[in-house]
């Protein structure tokens, strides 16, 4: 990245720390970049407090959002037009005086071009004239359609043909990469945007999608290709860091993005790549992957079990395939429960033997006047020849269960002691049958070093839940 924008320096406490602390990171060729307004009305660059901070954050660039569309002087700003031009091309002077890289963020443009394009033009001038290094444009609302965003820019190129321009585009229609791309096309250089498209309201322009296509597709080297393959990387990096679950759907980083499940897609994908994506998913750090499901066909089942360093024969893999189909109309679903998957194309070998056996559970909750619910789980467990009967309480039945059967398998598979449930969901299949609906369980689990998903299905919750515990429990000792 050449630009990283910090936030907004006095405006809270944490922004401003990140600023002092800052001075002691290597960003290698990135350059910082503080945040703020231009100066107040009425008030001179000098006693604004807002420029202060920008000063004080010690930043190479900075970048000052100005007002550019005039419902936004007249009504929020509440001040005369002449004095909003004013402002503008006092902050950017006294930044420049400064010594100071200056991006103008010309907030709302895109609507105050709309209604008033000789106004809008007019902030942009003020802030050239005044040496902004970059006049960016912002589609602060989210709602100029592509084309709308093409003949803006253009035209703003022709005005000013000698002032970088850039682009900062709103996500509301579904449309900031497409608005960001548009904009680039037609002359501007600088693209503003983050990383999974995380922002205000629907997000901003997603970098993730930015980047690859711009490279990839239209052929602009905006990273080194060993740079571009940490796209997928820097995508979950930045999601565990924000702590939001990474959106598998997304375009080119996302798990589903070279994800296959269509029998002939996969049997074309595997004699010709190129039949079934639009480019090699190696190029942004991701891989292709095989969904089994009902849709699948022989050649999925196969692939799946290459992968997996299994190798079935024909026949096996016809069998297999039946026996997903059928699970499948029971509730199960194997597309996120790829774990449960690799056990059941293990378990289709012949020499398979299962390092243990759950024979039996019962499970027991409770209710009394004046105490709390207990939960309590019985387990039987065949290890070898030996069954071990265990129990345990939980907070809950599926707790209970969960501790019961580690109570018997940990003495003999202490690595056991560090597998945690990391997620549990369920999923009501039939609502219309009300409380005896069948229900999917989908167990999330994680040793520390890698995670795998889990899936049992059935009328009883427990029971579900129980068929994706002793797979969550099975998988990391079977792969070990």
């Amino acid at each position: 990245m050449h630009y990283i924008e910090g936030g907004w320096p006095g405006a809270n406490p944490k922004d401003t720390e990140l600023f002092a602390r800052a001075r002691d990171l290597d960003l290698g060729e990135a350059k910082l970049v503080a945040f703020g307004s231009t100066r107040r009305a009425g008030l001179p660059p000098e006693k604004d407090p807002c420029l202060s901070a920008l000063l004080a954050a010690d930043t190479p660039a900075v970048a000052v959002v100005g007002k550019s569309w005039t419902l936004h002087v007249d009504q929020v700003l509440r001040t005369s037009r002449k004095e909003n031009l004013r402002m503008i091309a006092d902050s950017v002077a006294f930044l420049k005086e400064r010594e100071k890289e200056v991006i103008f963020d010309a907030e709302h443009f895109f609507d105050g071009f709309s209604e008033d394009p000789e106004y809008a033009l007019a902030t942009l001038e003020v802030a050239a004239d005044a040496g902004a290094d970059w006049l960016v444009l912002c589609d602060t609302n989210g709602g100029t359609l592509p084309w709308q965003v093409e003949k803006v820019v253009r035209e703003v190129r022709r005005e000013f043909p000698y002032v970088s321009l850039g682009i900062h585009a709103h996500n509301d229609c579904e449309l900031a990469v497409a608005n960001t791309l548009v904009a680039v096309q037609a002359g501007a250089s600088l693209v503003q945007g983050t990383i999974n498209g995380y922002g205000e309201r629907c997000g901003n322009a997603n970098l993730c999608s930015v980047i690859p296509n711009l490279q990839l597709k239209l052929g602009l080297e905006v990273l080194p290709k060993e740079k571009l393959r940490e796209l997928t990387h820097l995508s979950y990096f930045v999601a565990e860091l924000a702590n939001l679950a990474p959106n598998p759907y997304q375009p080119y980083v996302g798990r589903a993005a070279f994800a296959h499940k269509g029998g002939i897609h996969v049997d074309a994908l595997a004699k010709a790549p190129r039949s079934y994506r639009h480019i090699d998913p190696e190029l942004v750090g991701n891989s292709d992957r095989v969904l089994v499901s009902e849709l699948s066909g022989r050649t999925s089942i196969l692939v799946k079990a290459r992968e997996l360093g299994e190798a079935l024969s024909r026949e096996e893999a016809a069998r297999l395939l039946e026996e997903v189909k059928a699970l499948e109309k029971k509730g199960f679903q194997f597309e996120a429960a790829e774990g449960s998957l690799s056990l059941l194309i293990r378990r289709a070998r012949p020499d398979w033997r299962p390092p243990f056996e759950l024979l039996d559970f019962l499970v027991l909750v409770e209710k009394r006047t004046g105490k709390e619910i207990l939960s309590e789980a019985t387990v039987k467990v065949k290890v070898g020849e030996e069954v071990i009967h265990t129990a345990a309480e939980g907070n809950g039945p599926v707790n209970a269960l969960d501790r019961a059967i580690r109570k018997a398998l940990i003495p003999f598979w202490p690595q056991l002691a560090h597998v945690r449930l990391t997620d549990y969901k369920v999923r009501i299949l039939n609502g219309q049958a009300g409380t005896e609906a069948t229900v999917r369980v989908l167990i999330l689990a994680s040793d520390g070093r890698r995670q795998w998903a889990t899936v049992g299905s059935s009328p009883n919750i427990i029971e579900a839940s129980w068929q994706a515990l002793a797979d969550s429990l099975e998988f990391p000792l079977v792969n070990d």
